[in-house]
């Protein structure tokens, strides 16, 4: 991927991010119950931990030694554990599914919009509204946009939204999605 993302605050875990599509998929399947920031950082912990980010790797390691790598402060996650096992199975689902080509979730038979999303949809630990979210980063952000894509990513694909982590493209936008979120837990709470 030939891009610049700016989740993290951090160059180098931004770089891996830009260049790594299963540490992209991973970073935002970190991205819950923890600051989006510090989710997307995780890879970026992983890759200096393992000398590497590298999901054949991950996903073959032994399960203890993987939670244990991802629990030694600081951690990956505030669930640090729980989501070890979780990121193992995407990067497992990636060798098995896609041939340890995370690009072909996206890629692979020239899918649209609805078909990239059900392959988001059945990756281990992503659900309708995580999957909407990385279908619209990967337009948005990524240039992927496969026909029918901000439909399907509903709201989130929407131009000028300030929603999720597919509109952070710097600090400005990053206070506009935490200024949404916000919002949207205040109103849940009346």
């Amino acid at each position: 991927m030939n891009v610049s993302l700016h989740f993290t605050g951090d160059d180098d875990a931004d770089k891996l991010l830009a260049e790594d599509p299963a540490a992209l998929l991973v970073g935002m399947l970190l991205d819950q119950q923890f600051p989006m920031e510090r989710a997307f950082a995780g890879p970026k912990k992983i890759a200096d931990r393992m000398d590497g980010f590298d999901a054949a790797r991950i996903a073959g390691m032994a399960a203890d030694e993987f939670e244990e790598l991802c629990a030694t402060p600081p951690g990956v996650h505030r669930y640090a554990r729980s989501m070890a096992k979780r990121i193992q199975a995407v990067c497992q689902a990636i060798i098995d599914d896609y041939d340890g080509d995370a690009t072909a979730i996206w890629t692979r038979d020239d899918p649209d919009g609805a078909e990239v999303f059900r392959r988001l949809k059945a990756l281990p630990g992503y659900g309708e509204q995580k999957a909407k979210i990385f279908l619209a980063l990967l337009g948005k952000q990524l240039g992927v946009e496969p026909a029918g894509w901000r439909n399907v990513a509903g709201h989130y694909g929407d131009p000028e939204a300030r929603r999720s982590i597919a509109d952070v493209t710097g600090a400005d936008s990053l206070a506009e999605v935490r200024a949404f979120k916000k919002a949207q837990k205040a109103a849940a709470k009346k």
